[in-house]
């Protein structure tokens, strides 16, 4: 029996009761082109397609990241995401680019006192003494200098979304303060009573996750673009090779990475494991 064409429609046109309709009342079809908007949510619908070509009753193309859309669509759609980075505009602004040192002894991991030249910081313990519970968190809201904001906000947008889409709004704000917590306690253990701020421990929380949860439960919202993986650890690498405080650019807070990235790693690996049977 040949084939015959018998429908072309808009693509705004929704058939899929019709092929249910269609399925109830046995009639043979066949419909052979699937339309998607934009050609990265096109790959990523191949890949679901591949893996699961008969349907999935799981509720796997929740994963399916949405289309591009304008800034203010994706502020809208990533609320714990455009929260943070609000906080950390505003912490820069009020401490004045990380010059302001009365207003970051409220925000560091300790309390200090400046006395001309030299800095004197307090130990945790009694600084959590004092009620000051805070401080456990606030660290990542500090930045020092303009590259150092642009840089953890433009990788905190990227991944932050990423994960607020798939693991929703409390998710991420779990993760964050979770990856912030790990990543200042690390730094603290590593190197003493210390000043240190940014959100690149939190990065670095999150990009162990994203790896390591893509890797035992495959979904495209956390296929990371090539390469970002291998330069971000680099870059880790290279930082704890000492070369910038040997160039006098600053001290970095590489335990705070590491100590992120251990987390993440570790959160992905429970929440790919889980995810890999749920399915």
């Amino acid at each position: 029996m040949t084939a015959v064409a018998v429908l072309r429609l808009p693509l705004e046109v929704d058939l899929s009761g019709f092929v249910a309709l269609l399925q109830r009342l046995h009639v043979p079809h066949r419909v052979a082109v699937l339309w998607v908007p934009g050609e990265e949510l096109a790959e990523q619908v191949r890949e679901l397609y591949a893996r699961h070509p008969q349907g999935d009753a799981s509720g796997e193309p929740q994963s399916v990241a949405p289309p591009r859309e304008g800034f203010v669509a994706q502020l809208r759609r990533s609320p714990i995401t455009a929260l943070v980075l609000l906080s950390t505009f505003i912490v820069f602004a009020v401490t004045l680019a990380g010059e302001n040192f009365s207003a970051i002894r409220w925000l560091s991991f300790v309390d200090f006192r400046i006395d001309g030249e030299h800095i004197y910081l307090t130990y945790l313990d009694a600084t959590l003494a004092s009620g000051q519970w805070w401080r456990l968190i606030t660290p990542m809201l500090i930045h020092f200098g303009w590259l150092h904001l642009a840089m953890n906000s433009l990788w905190y947008w990227e991944l932050g979304r990423r994960i607020e889409f798939r693991q929703g709004a409390i998710g991420l704000l779990g993760l964050t303060l979770l990856f912030g917590l790990a990543s200042n306690f690390a730094q603290y253990w590593w190197a003493g009573p210390s000043l240190f701020g940014g959100l690149s421990g939190v990065l670095y929380g999150l990009l162990g996750y994203c790896w390591i949860y893509q890797r035992l439960a495959p979904n495209p919202v956390y296929r990371l673009p090539p390469g970002v993986l291998v330069m971000m650890l680099a870059w880790l690498a290279i930082c704890m090779t000492g070369i910038f405080e040997l160039l006098q650019f600053g001290a970095i807070a590489n335990a705070a990475h590491v100590g992120g990235l251990l987390t993440g790693c570790l959160i992905g690996l429970l929440g790919g494991m889980l995810a890999r049977r749920s399915v």
